[in-house]
C-alpha cells in the first residue's frame, strides 16, 4: 500500500521466515548473504519465472544510485528475464522504498515482496 510516491507501507505483524515457503525463505537468505558480503545498506533477491535468482545491494556512487531491489531487477531483466515470481530486501527500514517496488512491478503486477530485518526476521509482505 503506498505511503508516498516514494515507500510502501509493511503490513503489521511479525511473521516467522519458517512459514514462507522454501523458494521465499531462500530469496531472504540471498538478499542477507549480499547485504552482509558488501556491508550495503539493504540486500535484495529475485526469482524469475525460470527459477533463476538475482542478488544485489544498494548501490552508491557519485554518478549512479540503486536501491538493492532495483539493481537485482535490473540484473533480471539483464539475463532476460520477462516475469518475476518473488522477491525478497532485507532493510533496516520500516518502509520498503518505492523505487524499488515500482521496479519489481515493472516485471510482474502480482509477486510477493517480503521485507525483512537484517536477522531475516520477516517483517511482512507487499503484494500490491
Amino acid at each position: 500500500m503506498p505511503e508516498s510516491p516514494t515507500a510502501a507501507a509493511i503490513p503489521g505483524g511479525q511473521i516467522g521466515a519458517a512459514e514462507l515457503g522454501a523458494e521465499d525463505a531462500k530469496l531472504v537468505t540471498l538478499a542477507r548473504s549480499a547485504r552482509a558480503r558488501t556491508g550495503g545498506l539493504e540486500g535484495a533477491a529475485v526469482r524469475d519465472q525460470d527459477g533463476r535468482t538475482y542478488a544485489a545491494t544498494t548501490v552508491s556512487l557519485p554518478s549512479l544510485t540503486l536501491t538493492a531491489l532495483q539493481l537485482a531487477v535490473a540484473s533480471a531483466a539483464s539475463a532476460g528475464a520477462s516475469r518475476l515470481e518473488a522477491a525478497a530486501v532485507v532493510t533496516e527500514a520500516s518502509t520498503l522504498d518505492g523505487s524499488g517496488h515500482a521496479a519489481v512491478r515493472d516485471l510482474a503486477a502480482d509477486a510477493p515482496i517480503h521485507v525483512a530485518a537484517p536477522d531475516g526476521t520477516l517483517l511482512g509482505t507487499v503484494v500490491e
